[in-house]
């Protein structure tokens, strides 16, 4: 497989229209099936196993996408409230490093994912099609980026972790 773009070295222009965000929309609410179809019969071994040290174990990044869904939530109510710039992201990445996310069941990490990202599609269903089109700098990029940009960001970020763990599904799954 060819070596792909680290997360933090890319970069987006966002140029469609703001009427597409049901169809990002409908890529955030599908990603806990997504996982699930992923995990489904996979060994506790294949699940927490990593490729290498300073890598994540598929159910690490799972934990890792829950550990996340804070962001787009409090970024949602930076732009509605007017702030010029979003919340930053914890580039260490501390909060999964510290979660102990193999230690714990699949089950329940997909649950929490699950049950975290529903927490975002209730939020995301509440806005209006104008609010879609306000915007907040994020801090990184340092770009304006409307609310439907933002989902789109965070559909692409699960998309990067999923084709890890299909990477690492498809390095370790002999061990079902």
């Amino acid at each position: 497989m060819a070596a792909k773009l680290r997360w933090v070295e890319r970069r987006w222009e966002f140029k469609f229209p703001v009427e597409i965000y049901p169809d990002i929309l409908e890529r955030l609410r599908g990603t806990p099936a997504r996982i699930e179809e992923l995990v489904r019969g996979l060994s506790p071994d294949a699940l927490t196993r990593r490729e290498r040290t300073g890598s994540w174990s598929i159910q690490e990044n799972i934990g890792h996408l829950t550990d996340l869904e804070y962001l787009p939530m409090q970024r949602i109510d930076q732009v509605l409230a007017g702030e010029k710039v979003m919340i930053a992201a914890d580039m260490a990445n501390k909060a999964t490093h510290a979660a102990g996310h193999n230690a714990r069941p699949i089950a329940d990490v997909t649950a929490d994912f699950r049950r975290e990202r529903m927490r975002l599609m209730n939020k995301l269903g509440s806005l209006t099609d104008a609010d879609f089109a306000r915007t907040g700098t994020h801090p990184r990029l340092g770009s304006a980026m409307r609310l439907m940009d933002l989902c789109s960001f965070t559909a692409d970020h699960d998309d990067y972790h999923l084709a890890r763990m299909w990477e690492l599904r498809r390095l370790f799954a002999a061990g079902r």
